[in-house]
């Protein structure tokens, strides 16, 4: 044997023998890189390294939100929830916590329109603002358009004052719940607040299209278009609200205003006896009884809280106790100011 050919078959066993058993050999090609097994594998410890990070940031931020939100339940003011006056923002800044902060955030618009209404009402410039972050962090949130618009559109002190913010939250409210018929029967009752009737008429109609709208909606529209002003509009509208309202706060309001359009009805009938005894005697009544003595009256009626109704000296007819009729429109005494 030669030795190139030795050398051939020494060359041959060396390779042989350092291949692996059942492993394919491997040869780099035109365009691997050199190390490119490691430069791999570094490669996924890096992508693992940064999803990691982002997954630990976005933990961490959760637990942060978490804190402020409890802290915004417990501690913070209405000023201090309002550091963020964006719904847009706050809303991608909630990480999918959006729900629980329209509850934070509701929870502070009731504390804030309670507190200032106890406080003896004010301006309540900070209750659309909350309003507007509540329900655009959950536009399904129902009980914020039905209060929030209640809120808005009292006059003060009872509330804002600003029935066209109350209209805006209530539309947004339609726009995103289309199924609640309740929110038409709210916004065509603000607008008879406000003495449009033509707008009040077309969203009660709205109303009574949806699916299993109550049928007075259709009632209310006739109303509207027929008799808008009248007491018995009024006292049909206050009554199908008493009678639907699932609230309890909601229900006494209710109840308020329909002892108070009593109370007015009363008032208007009595003036007009009154009128009709000065003209027939010359002077005024000093009480009720004399009206009943001469025939101007069958009874003499109570208010709806049992008081009687009194005679000032000048001859108008007004009430024992105002505050207790707090939206009350006739018969309040000479020199009576809602705002005490």
């Amino acid at each position: 044997m030669t030795n190139s050919t030795m050398s051939g078959t020494q060359a041959t066993a060396n390779s042989a023998t350092s291949r692996v058993p059942g492993k394919p050999e491997t040869r780099p090609g035109p365009f691997s890189k050199p190390g490119g097994p490691k430069v791999a594998s570094r490669s996924r410890r890096l992508t693992t390294l940064v999803f990691s990070a982002l997954l630990v940031g976005c933990l961490s931020a959760s637990i942060l939100l978490l804190r402020f939100t409890d802290r915004l339940r417990t501690f913070a003011s209405a000023e201090d929830v309002l550091y963020i006056t964006s719904p847009k923002l706050l809303k991608r800044m909630s990480l999918g916590y959006d729900g629980l902060l329209a509850d934070v955030y509701w929870t502070r618009v009731v504390q804030y329109y309670g507190g200032t209404r106890r406080s003896g009402g004010g301006r309540y410039e900070l209750l659309w603002p909350l309003l507007e972050i509540t329900t655009h962090l959950d536009p399904n949130l129902i009980t914020a358009y039905e209060f929030g618009a209640t809120f808005l559109s009292a006059n003060p002190p009872g509330g804002a004052g600003l029935p066209q913010r109350a209209i805006q939250l209530v539309e947004y409210g339609i726009e995103n719940n289309t199924d609640q018929w309740r929110l038409y029967y709210d916004l065509g009752f603000i607008y008879y607040e406000i003495k449009d009737y033509r707008q009040a008429e077309d969203a009660f109609l709205r109303g009574s299209q949806v699916p299993n709208a109550h049928p007075f909606l259709r009632i209310l529209a006739a109303r509207m278009a027929e008799h808008g002003g009248e007491i018995e509009t009024a006292r049909m509208l206050w009554s199908a609200t008493y009678e639907t309202t699932p609230d309890k706060n909601i229900r006494d309001s209710a109840a308020d205003h329909l002892r108070s359009l009593r109370a007015d009805e009363d008032v208007i009938e009595l003036q007009k006896a009154v009128d009709s005894y000065i003209e027939q005697t010359g002077r005024v009544p000093r009480n009720l009884t004399e009206l009943l003595r001469m025939g101007l009256l069958t009874a003499v009626p109570l208010d709806p809280l049992g008081h009687p109704y009194k005679i000032e000296a000048g001859g108008k007819v007004v009430v024992s106790d105002a505050h207790a009729l707090p939206f009350l429109q006739q018969g309040l005494p000479s020199g009576y100011s809602k705002s005490e």
